[in-house]
């Protein structure tokens, strides 16, 4: 069966916060970033998974880009993460439960850090720089994939990873949500194929589609960063402990509501700071 996703009372009791919560309550999300000049994207995504509600989100980049992160975030903590081998010793902290990997992170960064952060089999988010580094081996990514995985590619990276199913559904051969669906029963984890439908399906053949058309579109989200946000929000949510699809589902809900909540001359750092009002809107 194929899920419309609307807001619904289950979606909005999952956002809720209850009143004797803490910040370990909502979990610690990591967000991986790239070197120097490269963090805006990692920003946008942590920012994002900080407004969706998880407790602590920290920013982990190279040393020599740790003044530029600081020089820009505040409520977000910042750590030195020089290599994969650190990482996986970052893992011995059990309440970090949620990892971003991909957005500005650069490819050589990600043919290190991909690996490593999955070897910790925590809730994670695979976008951007963190897919596109596997397009000429895909290989070594599926081998390390789990079911808490979310890999969130545009239409131009699903070429790269899923170049079958890709040409199937250019071609008119299949639907994007059977290629989508055929592509998480491959991947073993959650495919979340944007587009103005963006499709989720899971590894358990679970799908859901967002259409942002007609009254429900957000055009405005066509602006350099918005995808980093759609990440933040998704690795929020599974902070808080939201399973990896409903999680893509919810974030793109919301992704989308504040982009029209926001309206035009919309950029990506305007989705976070979009939400507050957002939320008090349906009725959190």
């Amino acid at each position: 069966m194929i899920r419309q996703i609307t807001l619904t009372e289950t979606m909005r009791a999952a956002l809720r916060k209850g009143v004797e919560d803490h910040k370990f309550s909502h979990g610690h999300a990591l967000v991986l970033a790239g070197g120097p000049g490269r963090g805006g994207a990692a920003r946008l995504a942590a920012r994002a998974a900080l407004r969706a509600g998880a407790g602590l989100v920290t920013l982990a980049c190279p040393q020599v880009s740790l003044a530029e992160n600081a020089a820009h975030l505040t409520a977000v903590m910042l750590t030195a993460l020089p290599d994969a081998y650190t990482l996986r010793g970052m893992f011995a902290d059990t309440r970090l439960n949620a990892l971003c990997l991909g957005p500005g992170l650069g490819a050589p960064r990600a043919l290190e850090m991909v690996p490593g952060a999955l070897w910790g089999r925590r809730a994670t988010v695979l976008d951007a720089d963190a897919l596109t580094a596997f397009e000429h081996d895909p290989g070594p990514l599926f081998n390390a994939l789990h079911d808490k995985v979310v890999l969130t590619p545009h239409p131009g990276e699903f070429r790269h990873l899923f170049p079958d199913l890709a040409r199937a559904w250019e071609a008119g051969e299949m639907s994007k949500i059977e290629a989508t669906s055929r592509a998480a029963v491959r991947a073993g984890c959650t495919v979340l194929l944007k587009g103005h439908e963006t499709v989720i399906a899971s590894a358990a053949e679970e799908i859901a589609v967002h259409s942002a058309t007609g009254e429900m579109a957000a055009p405005w989200l066509a602006t350099a960063g918005s995808g980093d946000v759609l990440a933040g929000l998704i690795v929020g949510l599974m902070a808080r402990g939201h399973s990896p699809f409903e999680a893509a589902c919810s974030g793109t809900w919301l992704h989308a509501a504040a982009a029209r909540q926001f309206g035009p001359g919309l950029i990506a750092e305007d989705l976070p700071d979009a939400l507050p009002a957002l939320f008090r809107d349906i009725g959190l």
